[in-house]
């Protein structure tokens, strides 16, 4: 035997909107009713889609302007690499504040002697930067293809094989 229904719903009862048994909220029928699709799309003018490409450069650059102001060649402004300080190994960042150092006076054979592959990625950042700001500019969507699980790889295979070298006799070109 089957328990009976309360008009409210219960166990067995289906709901939904317009279905016996429903319970919903009114507001919640309301937006069930009316498809995503037949909402109109939310405009964004120029300034607000600009918004985060030029936030995310107003923060680059006061960076690059604190490290371009102080130093890191003279000692005690910035603490040491732990990993060269404890072992005498370089890691692949050791050398990128000498690096944005060289680059925010724009001596770029000075930053790529600190760290070639800093100012690489300075570079690739730049690219990357200067798409989003095209596409947001232009009210395309700014979430384009993302890195795969290979790309990730292939990128830790770089700074491992880029550590490995500088750190041996024969890369001695890519030490800070």
């Amino acid at each position: 035997m089957s328990e009976p229904v309360a008009p409210g719903g219960g166990p067995g009862s289906v709901s939904g909107p317009g279905r016996p048994g429903t319970s919903w909220p009114a507001a919640a029928r309301r937006a069930a009713a009316r498809p995503a699709a037949a909402r109109p799309p939310a405009r964004r003018g120029p300034v607000r889609r600009l918004a985060a490409p030029l936030g995310a450069m107003a923060a680059v650059v006061a960076s690059f302007a604190l490290v371009g102001l102080v130093d890191p060649n003279e000692p005690g402004h910035y603490p040491a690499c732990p990993l060269l300080a404890l072992t005498g190994i370089y890691c692949p960042a050791c050398g990128g504040l000498r690096s944005a150092h060289a680059v925010a006076h724009g001596d770029l054979a000075t930053a790529a002697g600190a760290n070639v592959l800093a100012v690489a990625g300075y570079a690739a950042f730049a690219l990357f930067w200067a798409a989003w700001t095209v596409r947001a500019a232009r009210g395309l969507p700014t979430a384009g293809p993302r890195p795969g699980a290979a790309h990730w790889w292939g990128l830790a295979g770089l700074l491992l094989v880029f550590t490995a070298v500088r750190n041996l006799p024969v890369g001695e070109g890519l030490t800070p």
